[in-house]
C-alpha cells in the first residue's frame, strides 16, 4: 500500500485559488455550473495512455484535493476504500494509492497504471486546465471515475466535468446530518444489489440544481419525506447515486459520504465496493438502462383505411403469442360512418362488431383475424344510454403454439333481453388457424356465461390471464352506474330497472353470490368445459346462511372495474388495477374521494367495494326506505352485506388494504382516524403516502411484471435492470401514474405500499403525438414492449387508435467481456 501524505500545498494557478474568496463561493456551496473558466482553457493534453488504463495488478487512486478545508470525511474514505480493497475474494482485491497533489493527471505513465480514480475531493476548481485535461484523457481511454458526495462541486466551471458527475447541488441544500431513507431500486447493479430495499441511515443530504433524471441511470433514491429537504427538495424523484458511461469510461457518483461516520457504515462500504467494481473493470453493470435516449417507440400500425377497421378497432386489449404475434381486440364501437342505434325497440340496439387483429412483426403485417357480432355500439351519451359492454378481453392457451386456442370474453348480442334490459357475459375458446391468422368463428366453445344488466353504463372490467397451472384469470366489472351516489360508494340500493338494481355495487361486487365485480378463477378442460381450482374465496358449496349464497368461480371479490390483470410469470402472483367511483373530493359524510387502485392479489380475497378502498378507509353505508340519509361506517374488518338486492351471504369476507391508490389529490391519500378506525376525511387533514403519483381524470391500467430472460437472443429486450418491476398506468397521461414500481415481496401481499417508482414518460411517451391514452401493454418474448393506444375519441376508433412497441438499443453492460481487468472475475 502506498499513500501519498496529506500535504496542503496546492500545485495550483494563482488566478483560480484567488476565486475562492470571490465569485466562486456561490459554487462551493452549490447552485448552477458555471459554463466556463475564468481563464482561457488550457489545449487538450498529448498524454498517451494505455487503453483501458490499469491491468490485473488492479490500483485505484483516491484524489482528495479541495480548495476549502478539508473535512473528517476525507480521512475516512480513504481509510474505507483501503480497506475495501484489502478485503472480499481475491479476484476483487486492489491497491490504493492517495493524494491531493493534482500534477498526478499530466504523468501519463503513472496516471496510466490506476484502473479507477475517486474523486473524495471538498467544493472549489481543484484542477488546472493542463491537469484536467489528464483527466479528460484519462476517461476517454477507458478509465473508471467514482465521486464521492462534495465531488460534485468540484470544478465547478467545466461542463466536461458537470458531465462526468451528472449534476451539480442547488444552492439551497441542506447542511445538517439528517437520517432518511434511500430507496434502492437497481438489484442488479453490483454497487446496490445486496442492499435493503429501503436503506435508513444518516447523511447530509444533497439537492440538485438540475435532475439527472433520464440522462443518467439512477440505483438509488432517497425518500424526502423521510427528512427536510429544504427550499430545493428535488420531489419524490431524489436521485442519490447513479452511473452511466460518459466519454469512453466509466462514471459513478453517490452523494452519499458526507459524514466521517458513513464510510464506517457496512451497507455503505458494500456500496462503495459495487461502484469500485464497475469502474476498476473487476465487474461488469448495465448503467444505461434507465437513459430515455436509449429507447425508441415506435407505432407499428397504421390508420384505418376511411370507412373501414381493417387495421385496428376501438381498441381494447391485446396479448402477445409466442412466437411474436401481436393479437389485439376492439370493443364494438365502429368507424364513424357506421349506425348507431339506441332505440330499444330496435332489434339491432347496440349492435357492433368487436375486432380481432392479428399483427406479425416480421412482415409487420396486419390481419383482420375475425369478428364477434356483439353488444355495446351505442356511442356516448349518459349512463342511461352509453355502454361499454363488447368484446373485452383475449388471453392465448399455454399451448397455442399447437392447438391455436384463443379465449374471448365478450357480450353476444344474440343474448341481449331488450325488454327487461339484460344481458349476458361470456367466455368462450375460439381456434385460430396458425397460418392465415383467420379466427374459426364456428369452432366457438362457451366455457361460462353468466347475466349482466345493459341498462345503464359502466364498468364491464375485460382483463384475462392464465397462470402456470393453466388457472384462467377472468376479471368482470361490477356493471353499475355511478351516478346515483354522487360519486362515491356505488351503494344506492333505489334506482332498478324492472326489478334489477344498477346502482347498487352490493347487488354485485359485494355478493358472494354474483360474478360482477369479480375476479374469476377457473381451469379450462380441453373439451371446452372448466373446473374450480383449490384456494378460490368460495367452493360455491358453503351451507352457511342456508347455503346456495356463494359461487366458486370467485377467486377475488369488491373490484369495480378490473379492465386489466396479469400474473407474474415467475411468481404466480396476480396484479390487477380497476377503476374507483368519480366524487373528486374526499366527503367527511360519505367518504373518500375516487380512488383507482391497483393492487398486488397473493392469495383469494375481497378487495373492499363498494364499502371500502385503498387501506381500508370505509364508505358510509345508505340504505332504504332513505338512501340519501347517511348510516353509519362500513367495518372494513367485519363486513356485512344489508342490501335488499343481495342474494349471496350478508356476513362476507373482510376487506384487504391495496397496494395503490390515489385521488385527483394525490397518490395514497391518509387521514388520522378516530377510535373506530374511521377516517378525519378533511383535505386538511389528508397526508400523501405516494407522492409520485397524481390522478385527476383517472382509469388504471395494470401493467406486467417484466421477467428478463438472459438466454434470448434479442438485440431489442429491455435491461435486467427492469426485472420484477412491475408496470402500472392510466389511460390519461396527463398527471397520472406511468411507471415502472418495486414492491417487496415480504409485505407487498398485505398491502404494503412499493418501495421506489420511476416514471416512464420519457421511454413510454406522452403529448402529442405520443401514446395519450394507454389500454394495454405487454411485453414479447423478445424483451420489447408493445402498447396500444386507445385513440382521441371515445365509442369508436380514429387515426390516433394504433399499436405501438417499445425497444432498447442501450447494447450490453459494460465493460466489454475482453476489457475486463481479471478474466476470471467475469
Amino acid at each position: 500500500m502506498q499513500r501519498a501524505p496529506h500535504h496542503r500545498s496546492r500545485s495550483r494557478r494563482g488566478m483560480a485559488a484567488a476565486l475562492v474568496a470571490g465569485t466562486m463561493a456561490a459554487s462551493l456551496l452549490g447552485g448552477t455550473a458555471a459554463t466556463a473558466r475564468p481563464y482561457p482553457e488550457a489545449p487538450s493534453t498529448t498524454l498517451s495512455l494505455p487503453s483501458p488504463p490499469g491491468g490485473k495488478n488492479v490500483k485505484v487512486l483516491v484524489f482528495h484535493a479541495s480548495a476549502t478545508e478539508e473535512t473528517p470525511a476525507v480521512d475516512a474514505g480513504i481509510e474505507a476504500i483501503e480497506a475495501i480493497g484489502l478485503s472480499g475474494t481475491a479476484a476483487q482485491r486492489f491497491k490504493t494509492e492517495a493524494t491531493d497533489d493534482g500534477s498526478v493527471f499530466t504523468k501519463a505513465k503513472k496516471l496510466g497504471t490506476y484502473n479507477a480514480v475517486v474523486f473524495l475531493t471538498g467544493g472549489g476548481d481543484v484542477l488546472d486546465p493542463e491537469q484536467e485535461a489528464g483527466l479528460e484523457a484519462y476517461v476517454e481511454a477507458g478509465g473508471g471515475f467514482l465521486g464521492i458526495h462534495d465531488a460534485a462541486r468540484t470544478e465547478p466551471y467545466s461542463d466536461w466535468f458537470t458531465g462526468l458527475i451528472g449534476a451539480r447541488p442547488a444552492a439551497t441544500s441542506p447542511t445538517t446530518v439528517q437520517r432518511a431513507t434511500v430507496e434502492v431500486g437497481d438489484r442488479v447493479n453490483p454497487a446496490t444489489k445486496d442492499l435493503p430495499l429501503e436503506w435508513k441511515r444518516p447523511d447530509k443530504w444533497i439537492n440538485w440544481a438540475s435532475n439527472p433524471t433520464g440522462k443518467v441511470h439512477t440505483v438509488a433514491r432517497v425518500r424526502e419525506s423521510t427528512y427536510q429537504p429544504g427550499a430545493g427538495a428535488n420531489g419524490s424523484d431524489h436521485p442519490v447515486s447513479w452511473c452511466r458511461d460518459y466519454d469512453g469510461g466509466r462514471s459513478f457518483y453517490t452523494g452519499m459520504g458526507g459524514t466521517a461516520e458513513s464510510f464506517a457504515e457496512t451497507d455503505f462500504r458494500d456500496h462503495l465496493r459495487g461502484a469500485l467494481l464497475w469502474t476498476t473493470r473487476l465487474s461488469r453493470a448495465d448503467c444505461k438502462a434507465t437513459i430515455d435516449a436509449n429507447y425508441t417507440a415506435e407505432r407499428v400500425t397504421q390508420p384505418n383505411q376511411p370507412g373501414q377497421q381493417d387495421q385496428i378497432g376501438e381498441p381494447h386489449g391485446m396479448v402477445v403469442a409466442p412466437d411474436g404475434r401481436v393479437l389485439y381486440i376492439g370493443r364494438g364501437g365502429g368507424t364513424g360512418s357506421d349506425p348507431v342505434v339506441t332505440d330499444w325497440n330496435n332489434p339491432d340496439v347496440g349492435k357492433g362488431k368487436g375486432d380481432i387483429h392479428v399483427y406479425d412483426p416480421v412482415t409487420k403485417k396486419v390481419t383482420l383475424a375475425g369478428s364477434l357480432t356483439i353488444f355495446g355500439n351505442k356511442g356516448g351519451g349518459d349512463e342511461l344510454q352509453k355502454v361499454e359492454e363488447g368484446l373485452l378481453g383475449i388471453v392465448l392457451d399455454p399451448d397455442f403454439e399447437t392447438n391455436g386456442w384463443v379465449y374471448l370474453h365478450y357480450s353476444p348480442h344474440s343474448e341481449i333481453n331488450r325488454d327487461t334490459q339484460m344481458g349476458k357475459r361470456r367466455v368462450a375458446r375460439f381456434t385460430l388457424d396458425l397460418t392465415t391468422n383467420k379466427l374459426d368463428l364456428a369452432s366457438e366453445k362457451v366455457l361460462l356465461q353468466w347475466p349482466v344488466q345493459i341498462h345503464s353504463c359502466c364498468h364491464a372490467g375485460g382483463g384475462m390471464a392464465f397462470d402456470s397451472k393453466g388457472n384462467l384469470y377472468i376479471a368482470v366489472g361490477d356493471n353499475n352506474s355511478s351516478g346515483f351516489s354522487d360519486g362515491y360508494s356505488g351503494n344506492n340500493p333505489q334506482p332498478n330497472y324492472k326489478g334489477v338494481s344498477f346502482a347498487d355495487a352490493r347487488r354485485t361486487a359485494g355478493n358472494t353470490n354474483n360474478l360482477n365485480g369479480k375476479i374469476l378463477r377457473i381451469h379450462p378442460e380441453d373439451n371446452g368445459t372448466y373446473t374450480l381450482p383449490e384456494g378460490n374465496l368460495f367452493t360455491g358449496k358453503e351451507t352457511a346462511e342456508g347455503g346456495g349464497k356463494t359461487r366458486g368461480e370467485i377467486y377475488v371479490m369488491g373490484v369495480r372495474n378490473p379492465a386489466r390483470i396479469s400474473i407474474d410469470t415467475k411468481t404466480d402472483v396476480l396484479y390487477a388495477g380497476w377503476v374507483g367511483p368519480d366524487a373528486n373530493a374526499p366527503s367527511t359524510t360519505w367518504g373518500p374521494a375516487k380512488y383507482d387502485t391497483f393492487s398486488v392479489i397473493t392469495h383469494a380475497s375481497n378487495r373492499g367495494w363498494p364499502y371500502c378502498m385503498g387501506n381500508k378507509q370505509p364508505y358510509r353505508d345508505r340504505n332504504l326506505p332513505d338512501p340519501s340519509k347517511p348510516l353509519g361506517w362500513y367495518d372494513c374488518d367485519n363486513l356485512k352485506n344489508e342490501s335488499p338486492n343481495n342474494d349471496g351471504l350478508v356476513n362476507i369476507p373482510p376487506a384487504e388494504s391495496n397496494t395503490i391508490w390515489y385521488s385527483p389529490q394525490g397518490g395514497a391519500p391518509d387521514y388520522p382516524r378516530d377510535a373506530n378506525g374511521v377516517p378525519s376525511y378533511k383535505a386538511s387533514e389528508a397526508k400523501f403516502l405516494l407522492p409520485w403519483l397524481k390522478g385527476g381524470g383517472q382509469a388504471t391500467m395494470d401493467g406486467p411484471v417484466y421477467r428478463y430472460d438472459a438466454t434470448t437472443d434479442s438485440a431489442v429486450k429491455w435491461p435486467e435492470y427492469w426485472d420484477g418491476k412491475w408496470f402500472v398506468g392510466d389511460f390519461y397521461d396527463a398527471d397520472n401514474p406511468r411507471h415502472a414500481v418495486l414492491t417487496d415481496p415480504k409485505t407487498a401481499g398485505q398491502g404494503g405500499l412499493p418501495v421506489s417508482a420511476e416514471s416512464l414518460k420519457k421511454i413510454i411517451p406522452v403529448g402529442e403525438g405520443g401514446i395519450r391514452n394507454l389500454m394495454d401493454w405487454k411485453f414479447a418474448p423478445d424483451g420489447s414492449l408493445y402498447v396500444l393506444d386507445y385513440g382521441r375519441g371515445f365509442f369508436t376508433s380514429d387515426a390516433q387508435s394504433a399499436l405501438w412497441r417499445v425497444t432498447y438499443k442501450g447494447g450490453a453492460p459494460t465493460p466489454a467481456a475482453d476489457d475486463l481487468a481479471r478474466k476470471a472475475a467475469q
